[in-house]
């Protein structure tokens, strides 16, 4: 077998699907949020994101900065290796005690990324249950797929936020079982919020724990900014809450809190936990630092409402086809994975603009989009410009290829 051809034959056909991915080469400008560097064949230029996941600037805060700049010349560079070799850093003794206060929670435990928090935790929690059932809403996580596949339990899927379908499948499950169900507050890519109160109320009925993905909601809802559940006042509804340090806090790495008991199994018991190199101690000391601050201030939070309505309904005004949504995500659909890279293109070649252009298998083939996201950061004017620099582009013929029912553009 020719191994470089047959993969080199695979690349061909993500190619001629229009789904390969390009990720452009950026320099993020240290207290010039949200500018960035391109760097490209003819140097290098300025451009404005408009599709971070650092959701309040919190990567480019001056008390996050200056705790990491701390913890380096305090504790060096690295972790020294596994928290089970090398030991736990007094800083993530720290920052999980403050995740755990923060969610309510009697423990918490980090991971090097939120992805690691999900796999490891549901596929050891699942496996180390004999005979356990896990039930997952149909649009969770990649992450959360993999645990489930990771721990070999069962699995059976319910419809998105289908609350009846959710209790059809609990109830064809012999009581005796151990049950997890596994959700997420607030859904990446189409920015729709989940009925927590519901699922908690059947997961109650059925004798299930509930798994709860805030990682989009960390930082961002509710008092404190402890997330969707916290803002509903049903903080200690859900068994687990699960969280990252990547989006809101601005940093990097995972979390879940919980039951002392069933986060101490997931610390003694989890593959990816004990055999995974521990965060640098400044990454968890710049997470502690953005934590606390967003804790005490809401004025992020207020500021990102405001510039995400204003976006929204200049989006709308505009006729650019913005999904529903409800919440910070602002989904603004293209439905065709050609058109979205070259409208992509477009926009950074043109206008300095960079959104990334998200195509299967991240979300479903004809439903390519572009997921925005505003920032406390943006101007009132960034936001008008960049809405009049989207409508351009996407009024555009795409080139090579015919409009679609007669309408100039390719948006379906």
């Amino acid at each position: 077998m020719d191994y470089v051809q047959y993969f080199a034959k695979r690349i061909g056909q993500l190619k001629g699907r229009g789904d390969y991915r390009e990720f452009a080469d950026l320099e993020r400008q240290s207290g010039n949020f949200p500018k960035a560097w391109l760097n490209g064949p003819d140097g290098r230029k300025e451009i404005t994101i408009w599709c971070t996941n650092d959701y309040l600037g919190m990567g480019q805060h001056p008390k996050v900065l200056s705790a990491m700049k701390r913890a380096i010349d305090a504790n060096g560079a690295g972790s020294g290796g596994s928290r089970n070799i090398g030991g736990t850093n007094h800083y993530h003794v720290l920052l999980e005690r403050e995740l755990a206060d923060f969610h309510n929670k009697e423990a918490g435990l980090i991971f090097v990324s939120g992805f690691s928090s999900n796999d490891s935790s549901l596929s050891t929690l699942a496996s180390l249950m004999p005979n356990t059932v896990i039930f997952s809403d149909a649009h969770n996580h990649a992450s959360i797929i993999r645990g489930c596949r990771n721990s070999r339990a069962e699995k059976r899927v319910f419809r998105h936020n289908d609350v009846a379908h959710l209790r059809e499948l609990l109830g064809s499950v012999n009581p005796a079982r151990p049950k997890i169900v596994v959700f997420e507050s607030i859904y990446s890519m189409d920015g729709d919020i989940s009925p927590i109160k519901d699922i908690c109320d059947l997961a109650d009925e059925f004798g299930a724990m509930t798994f709860l993905d805030e990682v989009h909601a960390s930082g961002m809802y509710g008092p404190q900014g402890a997330g969707v559940a916290a803002e509903l006042g049903i903080m200690n509804r859900p068994t687990i809450i699960e969280g990252t340090l990547g989006k809101a806090f601005g940093s990097m790495g995972g979390y879940v809190t919980g039951p002392a008991s069933i986060v101490d199994s997931i610390r003694s018991f989890s593959i990816g936990f004990i055999f995974t190199t521990a965060l640098a101690p400044a990454v968890a000391a710049g997470a502690l630092a953005a934590l606390r601050h967003l804790r005490d201030s809401d004025s992020e939070r207020i500021a990102l409402r405001r510039q995400t309505n204003l976006l929204i309904g200049l989006l709308k005004e505009a006729g650019i086809p913005v999904m529903p949504t409800e919440s910070h995500i602002i989904p603004v659909l293209i439905g065709d994975p050609f058109r979205c890279k070259e409208a992509s293109r477009q926009l950074l070649d043109q206008h300095g603009m960079y959104v990334q252009p998200i195509l299967a298998p991240s979300v479903p083939a004809g439903t390519e989009r572009f997921r925005v996201t505003v920032t406390p950061a943006h101007s009132t004017t960034d936001i008008r410009t960049f809405v009049d620099a989207l409508r351009q582009v996407l009024l555009q013929r795409p080139r090579g290829r015919p409009p679609k029912n007669g309408h100039p553009s390719a948006i379906v």
